[in-house]
């Protein structure tokens, strides 16, 4: 019984939330107009469901998918390669800090100039928005690391390509898995950010129509429905760190 309350704490708070929501709109303090009550969304959503729900699911998903991998590849490959060299960094680290800088709404212009309003754009920048967050995460996690265990490493006579695969990229790991998540958390972002300016389908667009439709309970339908899907994908990479960080003996928030 209390393993399961523990488990169950998080949905406390959205449930608290939601009847107090149905009884604010029920008792007339908000129109329903303005905001329908939680118990019609659920109606919505099995409409929705009957319909372009599923698609618009997957038209996001895949677009999220396809800009995380390249995002967090090209990230994974230039930090690697800024913090194992400071002759690199000098090069390449101002330029990117620079550009971290400049929000992601700001290259949709010039995305669809360059580009067009097809695929390539939408991937193009949720790339750019799972870039940085990995890149800023692998090199700060890399410079992190022990010199006493470069110094073992040093001691044992390990070859350059040795001493990265053995002992710097290990000990980095926790900051490389950390940048997967905020990378994954800007990539879905960035999706939406997309699909509210040019796409035909996509969680994002749910959003634009319901907007010009004047329907909230599509608008609320596609904001849980990207809570839901940002929530799971976050917890599969949390699930991930956890079994690849299951040596590390660290603070687990428990004070005695």
């Amino acid at each position: 019984m209390h393993s399961a309350l523990r488990k169950g704490r998080g949905f406390i708070l959205p449930v608290l939330g939601i009847l107090l929501l149905e009884g604010v709109v029920r008792v007339g303090l908000i129109p329903d107009y303005v905001m329908p009550p939680p118990s019609e969304l659920v109606f919505s959503f099995i409409d929705l469901a009957h319909g372009p729900l599923w698609n618009d699911i997957a038209a996001s998903l895949l677009r999220v998918l396809a800009g995380f991998i390249i995002g967090t590849a090209l990230a994974v490959i230039v930090g690697s390669v800024v913090g194992l060299s400071r002759n690199a960094e000098a090069w390449l680290d101002p330029t990117f800090q620079a550009l971290r800088s400049v929000p992601s709404l700001a290259w949709v212009p010039l995305l669809l100039i360059w580009i067009g309003i097809d695929e390539s754009s939408k991937v193009t920048l949720i790339s750019i928005g799972a870039f940085f967050p990995m890149y800023l995460n692998l090199v700060a996690g890399i410079r992190n690391v022990d010199r006493k265990l470069v110094e073992v490493g040093t001691l044992y006579q390990y070859s350059r390509v040795r001493m990265v695969a053995k002992i710097i990229l290990p000990a980095a790991l926790p900051s490389l898995l950390t940048g997967l998540r905020s990378g994954l958390s800007m990539a879905w972002l960035c999706v939406v950010a997309a699909e509210l300016l040019a796409a035909t389908n996509g969680i994002g667009y749910m959003l634009t129509d319901g907007r010009e439709t004047s329907r909230p309970d599509l608008v609320l339908v596609a904001i849980i429905t990207l809570a839901v899907m940002g929530k799971i994908s976050d917890s599969l990479l949390k699930h991930l760190e956890q079994k690849a960080l299951y040596w590390r003996d660290s603070f687990n928030g428990d004070v005695q």
